[in-house]
């Protein structure tokens, strides 16, 4: 059984974390010598997922950011050659996104630099303590809708295996 004292700690432990997730990440795509931002890194990603180019507005509501913010993304992807923006097939005033070559590039490079942030982070784990922390990461990523509520938090609906994560998702 929790205290809320032990639930304190746990939320005190999982917000260091994630700061120091980002932290190496941020590190490691600075390394990159990409001169992508990670906000602009994660438009990358999410692009290299859609099966046509999106709209800004599919773009905002995937990223969960408002319009504006997007503009601004994209303006300096576009800036840099790794986005261009096209008018959609069916109706002219709509503008859709989509990679370039050289943003298929910077996504190959990116990978590496993920891949290498991950390296850093899960080091200090052994295989078995890696597996142990997949299973409990997918466990909150996904919800566990056949626990129902706990400790008062939430209606105990998750979102499902595997839904609401970037891959495999349609722009």
């Amino acid at each position: 059984m929790t205290t809320p004292d032990s639930d304190s700690l746990l939320a005190e432990q999982l917000l260091r974390l994630t700061r120091r997730v980002h932290r190496i990440q941020k590190h490691h795509l600075e390394r990159s010598g990409l001169g992508v931002t990670p906000a602009q890194a994660r438009l990358l990603r999410t692009l290299a997922h859609c099966d046509s180019p999106p709209r800004m507005a599919d773009l905002a509501e995937r990223l969960e950011v408002v319009p504006r913010a997007i503009t601004t993304l994209v303006d300096g992807l576009e800036g840099s050659g790794k986005v261009r923006r096209v008018p959609d097939p069916t109706n002219r005033r709509v503008i859709r996104i989509e990679l370039t070559e050289d943003g298929r590039k910077a996504l190959r490079q990116l990978r590496g630099a993920r891949m290498s942030a991950a390296e850093e982070i899960l080091d200090p784990l052994t295989d078995l303590e890696r597996q142990v922390l997949s299973e409990l990461l997918d466990a909150l990523v996904d919800g566990n809708p056949e626990r129902g509520p706990k400790h008062g938090h939430g209606d105990g609906h998750g979102q499902g295996q595997g839904q609401g994560r970037e891959q495999g998702r349609t722009c």
